[in-house]
């Protein structure tokens, strides 16, 4: 079963919670994966061209934790709803990765994997979501690079993940690099020593 298979390859989220990362504000991202064709796909959110901060981005449905006591379980799944119209019930948690850490805001986002069926209908929220990406693991898989990239002046390098207008980067290819390691053959993208990743999406 797919489900049982994606749990044995990923943490749970008692252990997510309980790993060091940098950020004192909490907050959390659902990686939302279906199946199609016999490949994984994930599903993104592009952020509208006009938003203040981060302004095109593409990125996991999530934001920060509305109170102290919010389950950050909770928080992904509220998030997610209120994102792109995906109701929590239509969604099977099957683990968690590392938290991650954004350099310049302090975040630190906990990452919760999701099974959700193919064919599901989005309802992006208008005033942030542009669009609603379904990419193939595979695909980004075979669209990693190593990329040198330029943030308010300052160059810096770091892993970016490319699938047509895609571009994938910061925090949310942080993410998606953890999730490519652990699960196996959809394409693993191994650690690379001396890596640096300015970046603060």
């Amino acid at each position: 079963m797919l489900a049982e298979r994606l749990a044995s390859s990923l943490l749970t989220p008692e252990a997510a919670a309980a790993m060091d990362a940098h950020g004192n504000v909490e907050a959390a991202v659902l990686v939302p994966l279906f199946e199609r064709n016999g490949e994984l796909h994930a599903v993104f959110t592009r952020r509208r061209s006009d938003m203040r901060r981060h302004a095109g981005e593409i990125s996991f449905p999530g934001g920060r934790r509305d109170f102290p006591a919010e389950d950050l379980g909770e928080t992904a799944l509220r998030e997610t709803e209120e994102e792109i119209g995906l109701g929590r019930e239509l969604v099977e948690i099957v683990g968690a990765l590392p938290p991650t850490p954004t350099f310049v805001t302090g975040y630190r986002i906990n990452p919760f994997v999701g099974l959700i069926a193919d064919g599901s209908r989005w309802v992006p929220q208008p005033t942030e979501v542009e669009e609603v990406l379904e990419l193939s693991l595979a695909a980004l898989s075979r669209g990693f690079e190593l990329r040198r990239l330029v943030r308010r002046g300052v160059p810096f390098k770091t892993a970016t993940y490319t699938v047509g207008d895609a571009f994938v980067w910061g925090a949310t290819a942080r993410i998606l690099g953890h999730l490519l390691e652990r699960i196996g053959p959809l394409g693993v993208i191994e650690a690379r020593d001396g890596e640096t990743d300015f970046g603060d999406d």
